[in-house]
Order: C-alpha cells, then structure tokens, then sequence
C-alpha cells in the first residue's frame, strides 16, 4: 500500500528538481520479467527517474551500505530494493542476493541496476560488471525462460542545476533466451548497447564540444528536445571518429567554444539566440495568469529564500563530487523546505489562519516565475548583444558545416 503513495511522491519531487523530463522508447505497461542496465552519474537521483517514469513496478539494485541508513533503509524497503554487496565497499557473498533475484524474475519482476557499478564523473561509460548477467544467467539455469534485458541512457543538460532537464532513452529489447543465458555474451551486449545510447568521449572537453555541436544541429532542425539532441549528439561521435585526426576538427573546436565563451559572457543561452518560437494558443491568458501570481511569487521569494539557498550552500561547502550534488541538494531541499514551511504554518495558524494559504500557494507561484523570469532575463540580454551573437553562431554553423562535408 505505501508503494504508490512512495511513488506518487517522489514523482512529483523530480518533477519540481527538473524543469522538464522526457523519456523515449518507454516499454508498454504489461513489461514483466526484464532487467533495466542504465548508465550511473547522477546519484540516487538515477533510480528515482527511471523507477517514477516507468509505467510498471521496477525493483532497483541497491549497494548494501544504504540499508544502514535509517531512512533510506526504510524506504528501499518499500521499493523492494535488493543490497549488493560491492568489492569497494567490504566485498561479502551475493550468491543469496543471485538467488533471491532469480526467484524475483520467475514471479515475473522487473529490476533496475547500474551495471558499471558506481556512480561517477567520467565523460563516458566506465567498464560494466558482469553482476546483471550473472543475475540473469541464475534465473535462466533455474528454468525462467522468456526474460528479456534493456539497456537505458540517462541524460542531463545540468545535472547538479536545479530545474534543468533529463532525458531517458530505452534502447533495444534482447532476449536471454537468445543469449542461452550465456554471461559473457548478455554482458557484451549490454556494454554494447549503452555505448551505443550514451554520448561518450575520451575526455570532458571532447563531450563538452560533441554536445554543443549537437545543441546547435538540434536547434537548426527547429527541435529543442533533449531527444533530439541526444540522437544527433551520438551521430556527432561517429563523425568525429570518421575525422580521424584531431586538426581536422580544430577549427570547429575554435569557433564552437568561442561562440559558447561568447554566451557565457553575456549571459545567453544558446536556444535564446536562434529563432523565436511561435507563441502557442492560449500565450496571452497565460501572461495574465503569471502577472495575477506576481504578489505571491514574490511573498514565496521572501519567505523561503534561506531553505531554497539552503542546499545548495551546504552542498558547497561539503564539497560533495558533481555526481551526487543533486542527490544532497534534493534530501537536504525536502528538509529543509519540511521544516520551514512547518514552522510558518505553525506560526500562521496561531496569529493570522489565512496567511497559510500563502504559505501553501506561495512557492508554487516562486517556481512558475523563477522559471519565467530567467526566460525574459536571457531574451532581454539576447537581443542586446544580438548581433555579435548570431556572427559568432554563423561561424561556427559554418565550421561545423565544412567538417560534415569532409565525413561524407
């Protein structure tokens, strides 16, 4: 019974940490009996996006040092988490867990698991352990037949920003049975199809490149989906490979990071500078709407400007590796936002019972405008520098332009 309160919760959680999540290739509901291997660099907040976007119960893989947290323990428990026991933290014997997730696969179970068995900061897949396979390979030497294994892609355009975006891509369907339960395949072919999924290179500045090449492609297609980019992000990795040597590609590099220096500078984004996009239907009651909730906005600023800095004050100054900022910043956010919106209610119901409407409606109102108000601030600054920007945004359309044509 508390599951789908758990689930409900914290899907409306990710889906106020992120502006916006998309998912592409999400199986049919009816999905039993598959394992789900995504790529780890985004702490807990990994399992919570693919557990609350899929439209059917998944268990996760969880390292066994979480159940000694009391409250994680508490909940990885209603999620029917399974703890593994990791090498780097004590070793320990996981033929039970083998056991217990074999069994877990015969009922017909769906499980989650990060195959490269940390979350971490490199700039592209770290080697994947056998664990899934093994998982799998128990269930199919106990006669479980017709289990299946998909590999999932996690990306972030911020990851440790809060209201920034994530994307989920499902990759192909494969059948154990096809593999004969055979570890060694199942394996490669997971390592196969994430590397196929996720935008990788050998070092930061390398993806750093890739993606904005990408972003800029996605955004002359007229598409400013996170899918989008991510499909074009991995044909840019093919045709770097295809360039072969480095200086072939000096002069995107060149005009890319100077137009994106250029944008840091004056403070743009780059989906500000390309075309408008047509108001949708609707737009003028919506600036109606947002000039009505202004006084509220600007009441949920005042009254929970220290629990919205908050977490992300003590995330700097424990100093905390990228890969689980977001992790920290969402636990000590729904602490800190808990215990102070508490105290005003508190305080609300004793000396004026109507300000707790405003307590209540008040961040909500915050959120629609931070949002908005970093729209309008980036259009205004856009239009500014207008013309350096798009100079700056031809050169390298043009330098991307030249190097595509020297691929085909």
């Amino acid at each position: 019974m508390l599951r789908p309160l758990l689930l409900r919760f914290f899907r409306a959680l990710i889906g106020v940490y992120f502006r916006d999540i998309e998912a592409v290739g999400v199986p049919a509901a009816g999905t039993r009996g598959r394992l789900f291997a995504a790529n780890h660099v985004n702490g807990l907040i990994d399992p919570i996006l693919v557990v609350t976007r899929a439209p059917f119960p998944i268990s996760p893989i969880a390292k066994a040092p979480l159940f000694k947290v009391p409250v994680l323990r508490a909940l990885l428990r209603v999620a029917d988490a399974v703890p593994v026991n990791r090498k780097q933290d004590g070793g320990g014997d996981n033929e039970a867990v083998f056991d217990r997730v074999a069994e877990h696969f015969a009922r017909g179970g769906n499980l989650l698991i990060f195959p490269e068995g940390v979350s971490h900061n490199e700039p592209q897949l770290v080697p994947i352990k056998t664990g899934p396979a093994r998982m799998l390979a128990r269930a199919y030497e106990r006669g479980a037949r017709g289990l299946t294994f998909q590999a999932i892609a996690l990306e972030f355009d911020a990851r440790d920003t809060f209201r920034s975006r994530a994307l989920l891509v499902f990759g192909p369907v494969r059948a154990v049975d096809e593999a004969n339960g055979d570890v060694a395949q199942i394996t490669e072919t997971l390592r196969s199809d994430l590397e196929d999924l996720v935008i990788g290179a050998g070092t930061w500045a390398e993806r750093r490149l890739i993606v904005r090449v990408a972003e800029l492609l996605a955004h002359d297609e007229g598409d400013r989906s996170l899918a989008t980019w991510s499909s074009i992000g991995r044909q840019v990795v093919a045709a770097k490979r295809a360039l072969g040597d480095p200086a072939r590609y000096r002069a995107v590099d060149e005009a890319v990071t100077g137009y994106y220096e250029l944008l840091e500078r004056t403070g743009v984004h780059e989906d500000h500078v390309v075309a408008a996009v047509p108001r949708p239907p609707g737009a003028w009651l919506r600036a109606l709407l947002l000039v009505a909730i202004l006084p509220l906005a600007l009441a949920g600023y005042a009254l929970y400007a220290i629990p919205y800095q908050l977490p992300k004050l003590a995330t700097r100054l424990a100093g905390r590796e990228q890969d689980v900022v977001s992790t920290y910043k969402l636990g000590l956010g729904i602490a800190a936002y808990a215990v102070w919106m508490g105290a005003l209610l508190t305080a609300a119901l004793v000396w004026a019972p109507w300000l707790a409407v405003v307590v209540i409606a008040s961040p909500i109102a915050a959120l629609i405008w931070l949002d908005r108000s970093e729209l309008l601030t980036a259009r205004v600054l856009a239009r500014r520098n207008e013309a350096a920007l798009r100079t700056a945004r031809a050169a390298a359309v043009e330098a991307i332009a030249r190097a595509r044509a020297l691929v085909t």
